[in-house]
């Protein structure tokens, strides 16, 4: 893996390749943009570069820091992950701080790769901050993000921020071509990609669920609402993922007002938002969909 195998933002890889030629690496790092986007697998890549025991042309991928790191056995690399998939706890964090206290074994730096840093606990993150202000001076710390707002303030001004831009459309495209993925998604699913590579991948595999949000879509005004409810399997099934289902309908009946000049569905944003925090706040599930179809039949009705 380099930098060149990695899709999109080419100014960030440009700024990383000369801070690392320039030996202006910095201390603390924050990697910010959309979820799926390749925060980790550029973050991954310059702590390659930095950790390189050859002086031009990092990563060389042949010296015994490449070497180790491509195993995953680099004794002066480590990422932090969400423990139980939600949050980093302190216990992470206090294991971190013990480990930048010991030098080097391979690398003349030691990197450390805080994924989903707006996981952490209130307790983790005023740890971590100590080490932020006062970090050994062999210690590069990286954080990712895709929730900037969630994390301190006095943690973010320690940090160098870099922002990803959304990878284009075209090049979507042609990563699920190139990666023998199926290519007839929508448009409407290319916006909800929002520009991730991940998000990409996730709604190419549940493709039939986003197909049958449209359909509820354009069926509204065709159908009755006893159909209606009968032909939303999809909605009552999908607990998990309901608002991220909510998102892309609201993406449809955007395109359907902007295309078709459907001016009767305008009201229906507000239906589905409402129904978002109904079931974000516990409400009944299955009552919270009856009523959304009933609302949004009858507003377009």
């Amino acid at each position: 893996m380099s930098f060149e195998n990695l899709i999109g933002n080419e100014k960030i890889k440009k700024i990383l390749e000369t801070t690392v030629q320039n030996k202006n690496v910095l201390h603390s790092y924050m990697f910010v943009g959309e979820e799926g986007i390749g925060k980790n697998l550029f973050a991954k890549e310059f702590a390659k570069m930095i950790l390189c025991n050859v002086q031009e042309k990092r990563p060389c991928g042949k010296c015994k820091s490449c070497m180790e790191f491509n195993g995953e056995s680099h004794p002066d690399f480590m990422q932090i992950i969400p423990e139980d998939g939600k949050t980093i706890k302190i216990e992470q964090v206090r294991f971190m701080q013990e480990k930048t206290q010991e030098k080097p074994v391979t690398s003349s730096k030691k990197v450390y790769l805080i994924s989903q840093a707006d996981t952490m606990t209130r307790e983790a993150a005023n740890s971590l901050l100590k080490t932020l202000e006062e970090p050994p001076e062999y210690v590069v710390i990286i954080l990712t993000t895709s929730n900037e707002s969630k994390i301190l303030t006095t943690i973010k001004s320690r940090c160098m921020k870099i922002h990803f831009e959304p990878i284009p459309e075209e090049q979507i495209i042609n990563y699920l071509k190139q990666n023998g993925m199926s290519t007839d998604i929508t448009k409407n699913m290319l916006k909800h990609c929002e520009g991730s590579i991940g998000k990409a991948i996730k709604i190419n595999n549940l493709k039939d669920q986003y197909m049958q949000i449209e359909k509820i879509i354009n069926t509204l005004e065709k159908q009755n609402i006893t159909k209606i409810w009968r032909e939303a399997e999809v909605l009552y099934s999908a607990k998990e993922d309901i608002i991220d289902l909510l998102n892309y309908m609201e993406i449809v009946i955007y395109n359907l007002i902007k295309t078709e000049n459907k001016i009767n569905y305008i009201n229906t944003i507000h239906i589905i938002e409402q129904t978002k925090q109904r079931i974000l706040a516990n409400a009944n599930y299955d009552m919270s969909i009856d009523n959304l179809l009933l609302k949004l039949w009858e507003e377009v009705n």
